[in-house]
């Protein structure tokens, strides 16, 4: 197996007043050529939107974009028609495939949203753009792997174009959960959203992550009450 720690601290960092973004890869300004991609992980920002604030309209072709609300909500509106709101405890995915234009809103006048912004690249270029949304209960992750995002229809998450799967657990303290990645020749980006984990010899905070390779199976001891979020991706992409 083997390891590559992203620090927390590492982040780029962007303060436009109605956003505070942290990018875990290149993204916009801030760049740094050892941190460009994570196998088909391209984008991973932690983003805060203040009350009022948000993306204006804006195109996207041929990447997975998923966006995943930790606290707040969102107003979204897109070329294909959808018109709606995505809130803690939902997952939403754009294929942008041929192009998709969209916006997304803070849905609140008051109160900061915070939601993390991943974009993956695509198995398959050119798709007729595709977009779908599930929320999810927090029970059927305490403990064990709730599966967010999969190809897999059977596996409960919503739909990508890609090779990869996202799954989350609430790992209570002294519980150790093992991930096992289902496709050949995968990486898995593993991101401590709250807590401190300990995989293998390597200790983890909240948002420190762990980019992992040539993996079968690892396990992930919570040394206290923790949320993380598993990303299974390509390794290499062309």
């Amino acid at each position: 197996m083997k390891t590559t720690f992203y620090p927390a601290s590492g982040r780029g960092h962007v303060n436009l007043g109605w956003l505070e973004s942290r990018h875990s890869f290149s993204f916009g300004h801030w760049y740094d050529p050892g941190k460009v991609h994570f196998g088909a992980l391209r984008v991973l920002n932690d983003d805060i939107v203040k009350g009022g604030g948000g993306f204006q309209t804006h195109p996207h072709d041929n990447m997975e974009i998923v966006s995943i609300p930790l606290q707040g909500a969102l107003t979204h509106r897109d070329s294909m028609g959808t018109d709606g709101l995505i809130k803690a405890g939902d997952v939403q995915i754009m294929s942008a495939g041929t192009g998709v234009r969209h916006s997304e809103f803070n849905a609140s006048k008051t109160e900061s949203v915070n939601f993390l912004q991943i974009w993956i690249f695509p198995k398959v270029q050119d798709i007729k753009p595709h977009y779908d949304q599930k929320t999810f209960d927090a029970i059927d992750r305490k403990n064990k792997w709730q599966i967010l995002v999969s190809p897999e229809g059977k596996e409960g998450g919503v739909w990508i174009n890609q090779d990869a799967r996202f799954a989350i657990t609430d790992l209570e303290a002294g519980k150790e959960l093992v991930f096992t990645p289902i496709f050949k020749g995968s990486g898995v980006y593993v991101f401590v959203l709250d807590g401190e984990i300990t995989i293998g010899d390597q200790s983890l905070g909240k948002r420190d992550a762990l980019g992992i390779l040539e993996t079968e199976g690892f396990g992930v001891h919570a040394l206290q009450n923790s949320q993380i979020l598993a990303i299974e991706i390509p390794a290499n992409v062309n």
